[in-house]
């Protein structure tokens, strides 16, 4: 498949352009700039330069596309994740692309029950708190659109080997979770996503 990634030099997102690239997807990333993108030289990755928030920049990334990955990041600030999630809907709607794929967080929407009191009230109540509304707002913006989107909540990242094995579609009211998966697990099921439907206008979250 084409694919448009948005975050791709981020933790998440080199682990999704490199592990789709591994499976012969073709790849257009964005970042400001080429040298960010650790990857090895790829003929099937196409590099874009350019900012999220630029329509022009986001738009010539989407064009042509299968599917479109957002794992867009931006540590504690906010703003980043819910608009530049905003700027690639409207280029999506412009070029006629359908299907998206979000990485939100677990602890968003109706996820907050899976939180524990660390997560809930000191991290994501303290904190990480602008990063949260950041998330909120993202989720908004994604499940407003007229598009075949999915929102993956992924638990707290860690560098640990891809496994495979973690909980997937996490119910609200679930309980006793680590609340942390591999990046390179998150990757994984991010990409299941483009052949998968099964979580189509859902937002599942996975977690060990």
């Amino acid at each position: 498949m084409r694919i448009a990634i948005f975050g791709a030099t981020g933790t998440v997102g080199r682990q999704v352009v490199e592990q789709a690239l591994a499976a012969g997807h073709d790849v257009t990333a964005l970042t400001r700039s080429a040298a960010n993108v650790s990857v090895a030289p790829d003929q099937r990755l196409r590099i874009v330069e350019g900012d999220v928030l630029d329509p022009g920049a986001v738009e010539r990334t989407v064009a042509g596309q299968d599917a479109v990955i957002v794992t867009l990041g931006a540590g504690r600030k906010g703003v980043v994740r819910a608009e530049g999630t905003r700027t690639v809907i409207e280029a999506m709607g412009r070029t006629g692309v359908k299907r998206l794929i979000v990485m939100s967080s677990l602890g968003v929407g109706d996820s907050r029950g899976n939180l524990d009191f660390l997560w809930k009230y000191v991290l994501f109540g303290v904190v990480l708190r602008q990063a949260y509304a950041d998330h909120v707002r993202q989720e908004a913006y994604t499940q407003a659109a007229d598009l075949d989107w999915t929102i993956v909540r992924p638990a707290a990242f860690t560098d640990d080997p891809a496994t495979g094995r973690y909980q997937r579609d996490v119910a609200p009211d679930a309980q006793g979770l680590k609340l942390k998966i591999a990046r390179a697990d998150i990757a994984a099921f991010l990409l299941e996503q483009l052949t998968d439907t099964t979580y189509l206008r859902r937002t599942p979250g996975i977690s060990n």
